[in-house]
């Protein structure tokens, strides 16, 4: 299916790996431009921007100045996704979560989409028309202790998304989130990833934290970002043009209720 992002510039967060660079590969296949926002750029971003149409932002998106970059350095808006974020694991209960730590995992999983999204919006209302694809997480529906900061903002970003798309959907933009469960990236499966960090609290191998996560999913697998990608993609495409203000789950059937 021809999903018409031909020249269409798509800005990406968090895309130096996992789910977010799955996401920049799927937006070029489909022949948009991509304008990726990392930390840093990673190899694999580096060598895309050598051959794909693809620019690279380095910096926190936690940083106004770099937010105000991403949009210059776009200048023509279609697609936001805003994809950056991070899942820190508490395995030693909420007492010993600091206000700091509360800070810093809202900062980057709420508020920096949230100003990246009030940076973006004067552009897309200047074309009429827009499109703004959050990658949230099942523990907006599911929330958990094991990640009790992380689950809250992500609720708190699902509830904004879901308020956006009443907002704008008239003034031709649209708001829709794509909700993983567990995914096979670094995040989960890194060395600092939520299964290294509970094997280590619990004196548990992380691969059997994995494949325990696994198991709780019917399909029995993590999906993977190209999964992932290719619904934020979909999402982003006009020819889902009334597909607003909804919350995609992909979890391998994981949430145990509609």
């Amino acid at each position: 299916m021809e999903l018409d992002l031909n020249s269409r510039t798509a800005v990406v967060t968090g895309a130096g790996r996992g789910i977010g660079l799955a996401i920049c590969e799927a937006f070029l296949a489909e022949g948009a431009r991509v304008v990726a926002n990392s930390l840093s750029t990673s190899a694999a971003l580096g060598d895309l921007s050598q051959t794909a149409d693809l620019s690279v932002v380095e910096g926190d998106v936690t940083d106004a100045k770099v937010r105000r970059r991403l949009v210059s350095v776009a200048d023509r808006i279609d697609v936001l996704v805003n994809n950056a974020g991070i899942a820190p694991a508490r395995p030693h209960g909420f007492v010993e979560i600091s206000e700091s730590d509360w800070r810093g995992t809202f900062d980057l999983d709420l508020f920096a989409a949230i100003s990246l999204i009030r940076e973006v919006l004067p552009v897309m209302l200047g074309s009429g028309a827009g499109v703004v694809v959050t990658v949230g997480s099942l523990n907006a529906r599911l929330p958990d202790p094991l990640v009790i900061d992380y689950s809250a903002a992500k609720a708190a970003l699902a509830s904004a998304t879901k308020s956006l798309s009443k907002a704008y959907a008239p003034l031709g933009i649209r708001f829709n989130s794509v909700d993983p469960g567990p995914v096979a990236t670094d995040l989960w499966k890194g060395e600092h990833g939520v299964a290294a960090t509970v094997g280590r609290a619990t004196a548990n191998d992380p691969e059997d934290v994995v494949r325990q996560a696994a198991a709780a999913m019917p399909t029995g697998r993590f999906s993977t970002p190209e999964e992932v990608a290719t619904l934020v993609v979909l999402l982003s495409s006009p020819k889902l043009a009334n597909v607003n203000g909804a919350g995609f789950v992909i979890d391998g059937g994981m949430q145990p209720t509609l």
